[in-house]
């Protein structure tokens, strides 16, 4: 079917512009004439139209209408012209196929898989704020208990700093910390196996910061204790893998 006039279907049912079907009916009247003129006939606002100001360019909003197809059908009997009849023939074949079982389980299957994307979302938020949760949880649980000189060190330091001794990056050593099964990924956090969760080694802390919506947001961020921080030394350690500092002594004593 070719577009006569353009429809819009942002909302639950089709509707049209009242400036463009004045403009394909040919009125010669003004439109913000023409349209109160209308309304003259019964048509109720937030019934059979809406009316809203279009956007600026620099110039005075205009005041725009957007129609329901019975509202514009009504109005192509009005004009009483061979293209208002056409207009009206082209709104009836238009809702025919709207009605039509298969738009409607078109339509349904589009819904279900809209919502079915919004479940996986959210389940994917919930994951991430839980996993973030229990790792807090386990975090504090220690300093409720007792007092260690570690964990009670002020010093956390990120995962960066760490590297940085080592004259690694960020992103080499939170690899080299996953592939030793210590630490994995949660959305765009990294967090420890519980077998390591509970010994101290990091701290995880939220932040806020204002996101391009305008909207305050919660951002996690891992940190490593003291204890941690030795904890990744020794493990590096075995490997063979020893800080800067300790490489600059031993190249001093050659």
């Amino acid at each position: 079917m070719s577009e006569l006039v353009r429809i819009s279907f942002d909302s639950e049912r089709p509707t049209v512009s009242g400036r463009d079907l004045h403009e394909t009916l040919q009125v010669k009247t003004p439109y913000d004439k023409w349209f109160p003129r209308m309304c003259h006939y019964g048509f109720v606002e937030g019934l059979d139209f809406s009316t809203f100001l279009s956007e600026s360019n620099g110039g005075r909003p205009a005041i725009e209408h957007q129609l329901t197809m019975d509202m514009a059908k009504e109005i192509c009997m009005i004009q009483r012209s061979a293209i208002g009849r056409k207009c009206r023939q082209y709104f009836l074949d238009l809702e025919k196929a709207w009605n039509s079982p298969e738009a409607i389980m078109a339509r349904a299957l589009q819904f279900a898989d809209s919502q079915l994307a919004l479940m996986r979302s959210k389940n994917t938020e919930l994951a991430d704020t839980v996993a973030i949760q229990n790792q807090q949880i386990v975090e504090m649980k220690p300093k409720v208990s007792y007092y260690d000189v570690v964990l009670n060190c002020k010093d956390l330091i990120t995962i960066s700093v760490i590297a940085k001794d080592f004259g690694k990056s960020a992103r080499w050593m939170n690899h080299y910390l996953h592939d030793k099964k210590i630490q994995f990924k949660q959305g765009d956090i990294w967090l420890l196996y519980q077998k390591y969760a509970e010994k101290g080694y990091t701290s995880t802390k939220t932040h806020n910061y204002a996101g391009s919506d305008g909207e305050q947001h919660i951002k996690p961020h891992t940190y490593w204790t003291q204890k941690g921080r030795l904890f990744i030394y020794d493990l590096l350690k075995a490997d063979g893998i020893i800080p800067l500092i300790e490489q600059e002594m031993e190249e001093a004593y050659v």
